[in-house]
């Protein structure tokens, strides 16, 4: 996995910057409900997209949360006193506290079904009945566009899908959360060249293709010779979904403790 402390500086410029960041930001606000007043970022970032959410809407208070220390820095800089390093699977926040919670580019991250059960049973637990809960599914899917790249990487190991959207949506149900709408948005600025998949293949991004191991320079050997090195696929186009919390939710209670991160 990467390190989101070294990526900070330049997590923006390498994930489609101020485009992307609209997209989304337009994205998950066409999901959540007019009336909502106090959102929460799970896992911010940069902060990018969280002030967007800010922008666009007056009047809603916005607090992002983060636990890479580099990450949360960028953020509080966009949002001054808004922004809390704080672990994913441990929210400190009181129960019901926000109208509306999301999760963009996190349940991907998680390294276990259980680490995935503990983030949504969290986002639910803040959330007022009523609230809109809206996260990203099946993110590794997004960045399959049918071009050369892919068809190359098809032939590596599979990698664990820890945000499958009927594993998502069985979570939230089990949480008191039922489905209220879903959307898509381009990832402007994320088509893969060769050249850029063969730099994120050895900085670590595929976790079935360990860097600097024979298999990760043996599939770095095959995008070399593809044609076009330079020339970026198609974007890729990611997944929303938004779950409305029932009265009475959060039957299985709060999410667990274990150490964790959050980020993109």
């Amino acid at each position: 996995m990467l390190d989101y402390d070294e990526e900070a500086e330049r997590y923006d410029a390498l994930r489609g910057g101020e485009a992307r960041a609209a997209a989304a930001a337009d994205a998950v606000l066409g999901l959540l409900p007019g009336r909502a007043r106090d959102l929460l970022d799970v896992a911010c970032g940069t902060g990018i997209v969280t002030r967007r959410f800010a922008a666009a809407r007056p009047g809603l208070r916005v607090t992002g949360v983060d636990l890479a220390a580099s990450m949360t820095r960028l953020a509080a800089a966009r949002l001054p006193g808004a922004v809390v390093r704080a672990d994913s699977r441990r929210l400190p926040f009181a129960d019901a506290r926000f109208d509306a919670v999301v999760s963009v580019w996190l349940l991907h991250l998680m390294p276990d079904p259980e680490d995935v059960r503990t983030v949504v049973g969290e986002c639910a637990r803040v959330l007022r009945p009523g609230g809109v809960y809206v996260t990203t599914v099946h993110k590794g899917a997004s960045h399959n566009v049918g071009s050369d790249i892919d068809a190359v990487l098809a032939e590596r190991p599979p990698s664990p899908v820890p945000d499958d959207p009927a594993e998502i949506g069985a979570r939230a149900a089990g949480h008191g959360l039922v489905p209220a709408g879903r959307a898509r948005f381009r990832g402007h600025g994320q088509g893969r060249s060769p050249r850029r998949t063969i730099a994120d293949l050895r900085r670590g991004w595929f976790v079935t293709l360990p860097p600097a191991g024979p298999l990760a320079e043996e599939f770095a050997a095959r995008l070399a010779a593809l044609p076009d090195q330079d020339r970026p696929r198609p974007d890729p186009v990611f997944t929303l979904r938004a779950y409305r919390k029932q009265p009475g939710g959060n039957p299985e209670g709060p999410g667990g403790n274990p150490e964790g991160a959050g980020g993109d």
